[in-house]
């Protein structure tokens, strides 16, 4: 399976990505992450477009895709992990995540997401979004191959 998470915003050194990049590692799906640089100038709904059609062009066109929102469904470790078994079982080959940037997202990525996720009803920084979601699709992974990481963490 392909997974990829196109997040608004570039990666800098430290321990949120160095959990993110642990997390994939450990991974056995093919995950990547593709950057896209945060919009800083213009008018909210104009930066919001030209980082929604970035973030879209990121993610391939048959993917299924959860936009993480917080007005999103939030969903227990297991619940995650077996509606990533159940696309994989329905033959989805491809996944996309979305994230954000500080000021969420334009419309065509709402309209384009298949499930709306949240991490809770906390507002995280974006770097701590992607070490937890890396580690929640890990947890998936593990979940689906019977590893026993989750039942100890």
């Amino acid at each position: 399976m392909d997974i990829v998470i196109a997040a608004v915003g570039k990666a800098r050194k430290g321990p949120e990505q160095a959990l993110v990049e642990r997390y994939l590692a450990r991974t056995r799906w093919g995950v990547s992450v593709k950057e896209i640089a945060e919009q800083q100038h213009g008018p909210l709904e104009q930066r919001l477009s030209r980082e929604g059609d970035a973030l879209l062009k990121a993610i391939s066109d048959g993917a299924y895709l959860f936009v993480l929102d917080s007005k999103g469904e939030s969903l227990e470790s297991p619940k995650f992990a077996k509606k990533i078994a159940d696309l994989a079982d329905d033959g989805r080959s491809s996944i996309g995540f979305v994230i954000g940037g500080p000021d969420g997202h334009g419309e065509a990525v709402l309209e384009r997401a298949d499930f709306l996720l949240s991490l809770g009803k906390m507002t995280w920084p974006h770097m701590m979004a992607r070490a937890m979601l890396a580690e929640q699709i890990y947890r998936a992974w593990t979940i689906a191959a019977r590893h026993p990481y989750h039942l100890g963490h």
